[in-house]
């Protein structure tokens, strides 16, 4: 099974990067497919903490050849910050490969995603302000920027010409922002082309290779399903696609290339930026899951909205992707409750949905069912098999899975590499 999905089933933040690094060791191959500097993965390597934005969370394994797909958008400064950092703690980058075709994030694009987002006010949909939805529309709209355009200058400055048309109507005459001239832009995308021409490749065609040769290649999805472009809880999502149907159109492979599909979700869920939430906490407790499990932007250092497991949106991620296994993380963060709360449906307005409503409208307005399970006080820590958990909590993670449609492969009991339960091996 050379081909293996690895995607968020919540709002993102479930911990992909840690299941990316726990098939490290076995993976030839690492593709981030989407997304950009927008959103973080925190790895803990040892007594060694790493927390990636645009990089694929593999480059930390030595050996794996790290890719950074054509549906990435790519922020130069990021990209070199990140290299940077990671080569003065001593971890080698050089089998880093990025597409020709990937779109490049400007000085235009991020201060755009600023302006607009201040400009929206109570309608702001909580984006980074990073410039990744403006990427992503010039993409759409056909007047991108693409890392191979870095090679051609007067291809490049004819595309910022371009751009620029529109643009400084909008930030002059709407936004009341000073005009940005083709010059500052070309200058400073042209100051990265030599650093990064070595880097760039056709990743399709390697990737292809490499899964003719049968290597293991594990495609990582930045943010998650209910962030989705079409799939998440629009508008309030990202500004790509984020579900396992990205892994190919992301990276330039064939779809059949997929053999199985990784989804990650937390014991609880939390979420960044506006948009509904069924099981949000606003009480104590809600403080209390945030403190213990540090809920906080690995990008953005935003506190993260936090509430109970949602087993409707597990099941609607399993529907959408076609996941196979289930990796469920920071069970040990549950540690001393006397019970734990499940969402199992949801009330709008008196009538039951046992699925995520297709309405927005009612899925705005969803009041959680919940069911209740008894908690445990051990410390689970150090659990390594599942009959070592305490039995209320083999309980608690048994009955997740027979919400979900799919089996809970591996379970996360802390934050290192390896305090993990593995039940069924993810490239069996």
């Amino acid at each position: 099974m050379p081909g293996i999905v690895i995607v968020g089933v919540q709002w993102g933040d479930e911990g992909k990067g840690k299941a990316t690094d726990l098939l490290g060791e076995r993976t030839d191959w690492v593709v981030k497919f989407n997304g950009g500097n927008n959103a973080g993965h925190t790895v803990v390597v040892g007594d060694e903490k790493y927390a990636l934005h645009l990089l694929p969370s593999g480059i930390l394994t030595p050996g794996v050849n790290a890719v950074i797909g054509n549906g990435v958008v790519v922020d130069l400064e990021v990209l070199f910050s990140e290299l940077e950092a990671l080569s003065a703690r001593g971890v080698d980058v050089s089998k880093l490969r990025i597409s020709a075709n990937a779109h490049l994030i400007t000085q235009y694009h991020r201060t755009l995603d600023k302006v607009t987002e201040r400009f929206l006010g109570k309608r702001m949909i909580g984006t980074t302000g990073r410039g990744i939805g403006p990427a992503y529309a010039d993409k759409i709209n056909r007047v991108g920027i693409r890392v191979q355009d870095l090679f051609d200058e007067n291809i490049l400055r004819q595309k910022v010409d371009g751009a620029l048309d529109q643009k400084n109507h909008l930030l002059v005459k709407i936004f009341n922002r000073r005009a940005i001239t083709a010059d500052e832009i070309v200058e400073d995308l042209l100051s990265y082309a030599e650093r990064v021409r070595p880097m760039v490749a056709d990743t399709g065609h390697l990737l292809d290779e490499a899964l003719e040769r049968g290597d293991v290649v594990v495609f990582e999805g930045g943010q998650a399903t209910m962030l989705d472009i079409d799939h998440g809880t629009y508008p309030f999502v990202t500004s790509s696609t984020a579900t396992a149907a990205g892994a190919a159109s992301g990276s330039g492979v064939g779809p059949n290339r997929l053999d199985r599909i990784v989804g990650i979700v937390k014991a609880y869920t939390t979420r960044v930026g506006s948009g509904p939430f069924p099981t949000e906490l606003f009480d104590e407790q809600g403080e209390w899951l945030r403190k213990q499990g540090f809920e906080f932007g690995t990008t953005t250092g935003r506190p993260r909205r936090v509430g109970w497991y949602d087993a409707p949106i597990t099941r609607y991620a399993t529907r959408v992707n076609g996941i196979t296994d289930l990796v469920l993380t920071k069970l040990d963060i549950l540690t001393g409750l006397e019970r734990i709360p499940v969402c199992v449906a949801y009330d709008v307005d008196g009538t039951r949905f046992d699925d995520v409503p297709v309405n927005q409208t009612d899925f705005h307005h969803a009041k959680p069912i919940y069911e209740y399970y008894p908690g445990w006080s051990e410390d689970i820590s150090t659990a390594r098999r599942f009959e070592d958990l305490p039995q209320t909590a083999q309980e608690y993670v048994l009955a997740l899975e027979g919400m979900s449609n799919t089996r809970i492969s591996v379970i996360g009991v802390g934050p290192e590499r390896d305090q993990v339960i593995v039940r069924h091996d993810l490239l069996d």
